[in-house]
């Protein structure tokens, strides 16, 4: 009798870099044996993706996995399509969830899953985290922990920096800031433990829902992706 799938992977290309991270949905496993990549792709993200992700996969293969994760941006339009076509071209094949995650919300998450000092630095206050974006503005959310769960306090959102700075003044609650900068890939973690959470809290979203969460898009043609029959 074959063994139900019990793995998650899950994929970030919204900065120049590439981050995969694979682990185990088992209730009785920690995230201490996910497995992290990152690739410095930057432009050819498009080009090399499908060779990272045969290489980085074994010894799991996709029938393994029970669910993907990608991050939904925000970040660089052309990385956040890519993967997010990528997942969902995946997803279908396979018939399996997709869990869109923001980038900002997976760094709010590296920060509250860091060790435990750092861990109780932080403690009781909120986190807000900024990501620089084009002339002068900037990609801003809040997010609190609450009963182990991360929640947005704000949704990300696309700010000058004076309406972002405005918010931070004015915020009722202690925060820990987290500016980002430079390559992101690393925030995969953060994807794979938010996904894992809306998985062990019963949700399935389907890969149809899954979209880059700025502004309207133009049309998703998905990039070439093999036919998950030739892949391992």
């Amino acid at each position: 009798m074959s063994m139900p799938p019990s793995y998650a992977l899950a994929i970030h290309t919204s900065s120049p870099d590439l981050g995969l991270a694979l682990g185990s949905v088992s209730e009785n496993e920690h995230d201490s044996g996910d497995r992290i990549g990152v690739w410095e792709l930057n432009r050819s993200q498009s080009t090399h993706i499908q060779s990272c992700l045969l290489d980085f996969l074994p010894p799991q293969t996709w029938a393994h996995l029970a669910f993907l994760a990608v991050a939904k941006g925000p970040g660089g339009f052309t990385g956040t399509r890519i993967g997010v076509v990528t997942a969902r071209t995946i997803a279908q094949q396979l018939g399996i969830p997709l869990y869109g995650i923001s980038s900002l919300a997976a760094m709010a998450q590296l920060t509250i899953q860091s060790d435990v000092q750092r861990q109780r630095e932080i403690s009781g206050k909120d986190i807000a985290v900024e990501l620089p974006a084009h002339q002068g503005s900037v990609h801003g959310g809040i997010y609190r922990l609450e009963r182990n769960h991360l929640f947005p306090i704000q949704d990300d959102r696309l700010l000058s920096v004076d309406q972002w700075q405005n918010r931070l003044t004015n915020h009722d609650r202690p925060y820990e800031l987290c500016s980002l900068n430079g390559n992101l890939g690393y925030g995969v973690s953060g994807v794979l433990q938010l996904a894992k959470q809306g998985w062990f809290n019963g949700l399935r979203p389907h890969w149809s829902d899954v979209v880059p969460i700025y502004g309207s898009l133009p049309g998703m043609k998905p990039i070439p992706v093999h036919d998950l029959s030739d892949m391992p």
